[in-house]
């Protein structure tokens, strides 16, 4: 029996009030229950598009501002779209969004800009509402509550093991 080349899962995200950040650490543990996986985890800003060229799937984690991604995810998909288009066509894809309310906007922005890059999503948009409505709230430390995060080791856990067996 031959080996199988390992694979690596690229975790970007942004993070402003905690929340996507406690969601893509959990998306992590889940992730590294596979161990024919190598995951990186890498805040936005340090992302470019060679880490996505070194890459076999990716999740992508961003909260939902003003109906939008956050401007610093934003940011490196415009740094790293043109170096990767065409580069990275068929592989998998996952989005973690945190909102407020809703969610469903940075969703498909994150969507379209998979479409472009010809990528597969593996999951539907796991979307993480908060329900900050006041400022006060909106700019608060978020705590994510158990049950939330456990979706979020699910993903990382069958993302992992998919992209191991070869089926993403």
């Amino acid at each position: 029996m031959t080996a199988t080349a390992r694979k690596t899962l690229l975790l970007v995200y942004h993070s402003w009030t905690g929340a996507t950040e406690q969601m893509i650490h959990a998306v992590a543990r889940g992730a590294a229950s596979e161990p024919d996986i190598d995951m990186r985890l890498l805040r936005a800003p340090e992302a470019g598009p060679d880490d996505l060229l070194a890459a076999d799937g990716y999740v992508f984690a961003t909260p939902e501002n003003l109906a939008a991604i956050s401007g610093l995810m934003k940011d490196f998909f415009d740094r790293s779209y043109y170096g990767a288009l065409d580069r990275i066509n068929g592989r998998p894809y996952a989005a973690v969004i945190c909102a407020g309310s809703d969610g469903s906007n940075a969703a498909r922005q994150i969507a379209r800009i998979a479409t472009g890059w010809r990528l597969r999503d593996i999951a539907p948009p796991l979307i993480v509402c908060t329900h900050a409505q006041t400022p006060e709230d909106i700019l608060a430390h978020k705590h994510v509550p158990a049950d939330e995060l456990a979706r979020g080791e699910e993903l990382g856990a069958a993302f992992a093991a998919g992209l191991a067996m070869g089926a993403f």
